[in-house]
């Protein structure tokens, strides 16, 4: 952690859980305004926290410990059969890594994901600003993870790069091109990223054991788990 005092910790007031409507959240959130930040987010995610836009983050929540921090070691993945289709039916997509940034083909793309893939979700009414604050943020070192067919831009991963991991962000798609699997290429793609630059590990969020959106990241093996204390193996099954 960086040098000097230690970063001061506010935890939020009650708010909607994203995950579970009929739950109440709270988070822990590292002090927003403390210039030291940037330097501290690497080890920040080492402990479980998130980034979203500039702040980083990290549930907490009374009587519920659903959220679990999950990260891949990319050196042990081996796709599974579905993964390798995935791969096969998008063999005309090319992937390059831009600096993050908003631009009128990126904001489209964006809105039409959320009003086909997240309506009523609060986030319907994002502009550009909203967008810049939430993906890009003023310190991260973040990148653009483009998937393109034919010329015409079908996702974008907003990845962020620390140390010896990159961190899986956001991802948006074409909402359209559902059989095309393009969350899972995305981390498809992002491992391949890791891998070519000698990183150690891709983060992946969350993980929620049997929920809808976000139990597909154990499919993705060997995940590890952060217990509060380290990381170590989730189990194949799902079990904590």
């Amino acid at each position: 952690m960086a040098e000097g005092p230690p970063l001061r910790l506010f935890q939020t007031a009650g708010h909607p859980c994203g995950y579970w409507p009929d739950r109440t959240a709270h988070d822990l959130v590292l002090d927003p305004a403390d210039p030291r930040l940037a330097d501290a987010y690497p080890r920040a995610l080492a402990w479980g926290f998130r980034r979203s836009g500039d702040l980083v983050y990290r549930p907490r929540c009374q009587g519920c410990r659903a959220c679990v921090p999950v990260r891949l070691p990319v050196a042990g993945f081996r796709p599974d059969r579905s993964q390798r289709r995935c791969l096969a039916r998008n063999a005309d997509v090319q992937a390059r890594i831009l600096p993050a940034g908003e631009s009128a083909e990126r904001f489209e793309l964006y809105r039409r994901y959320l009003t086909g893939r997240h309506p009523g979700g609060g986030m319907d009414g994002h502009g550009k600003a909203e967008f810049a604050q939430f993906l890009v943020g003023t310190w991260s070192q973040g990148r653009f993870l483009e998937l393109r067919a034919g010329g015409r831009l079908l996702a974008v991963a907003v990845t962020d790069l620390v140390e010896d991991a990159l961190s899986a962000v956001y991802t948006f798609y074409d909402p359209d091109e559902s059989a095309r699997g393009l969350g899972t290429l995305s981390i498809l793609h992002q491992i391949d990223w890791a891998r070519r630059e000698g990183r150690r590990h891709l983060y992946l969020g969350y993980w929620i054991q049997g929920h809808a959106k976000m139990d597909y990241k154990r499919r993705f093996q060997p995940l590890e788990q952060f217990d509060g204390r380290g990381w170590r193996p989730l189990p194949r099954s799902g079990a904590a």
